[in-house]
């Protein structure tokens, strides 16, 4: 329990320091977002949030990850009236700069479906650990568990991972 306090504490901190960002195109047929354009706010004041994460290592088995990718510090996912998902996951990536960031972040089914994807279009360097949103994500009901995955514009995937109970 002081695990996941320890994890929500800094999401929530980053989240009223930098609103709910949930800004991009979205493309229907992949629940795909870029941050090229803004979209209006989901109002989530009558959702249903899980609190159930657990962090696992990187593809390496290391947890430091030594820098190579963003890890996953902290992810919300709120089931929306419309049975669809709304994920708002925290990165964190030390190396941000304008030529290496962190670029994606992406929700994974215990099968490897990938459901949704939100894609970063530039880096976050002053503003880290930092956290984005993703709403309209289609979970199929049987599918009761998710991973959360960063992606590193060089290495690619990999890093910190979060797994998320779903609870609808």
């Amino acid at each position: 329990m002081h695990r996941i306090l320890a994890l929500l504490v800094p999401l929530f901190l980053t989240l009223a320091a930098c609103g709910n960002d949930t800004s991009g195109d979205e493309d229907a047929a992949t629940g795909t977002t870029s941050e090229s354009s803004a979209e209006p706010a989901t109002d989530t004041t009558e959702a249903t949030e899980t609190t159930e994460m657990t962090e696992t290592e990187g593809s390496e088995g290391e947890s430091d990850s030594e820098e190579l990718y963003p890890d996953v510090v902290g992810v919300e996912a709120v089931h929306d009236g419309d049975g669809s998902w709304t994920f708002n996951v925290t990165l964190s990536s030390p190396y941000d700069s304008v030529e290496r960031y962190a670029d994606a972040w992406r929700v994974v089914g215990p099968d490897g479906s990938v459901y949704g994807e939100r894609i970063l279009l530039h880096d976050h360097a002053s503003e880290q650990p930092f956290t984005r949103s993703q709403s309209g994500i289609e979970i199929p009901d049987d599918v009761t568990t998710v991973t959360i995955e960063g992606r590193d514009q060089i290495s690619g995937w990999g890093g910190a991972t979060m797994d998320v109970a779903l609870e609808r």
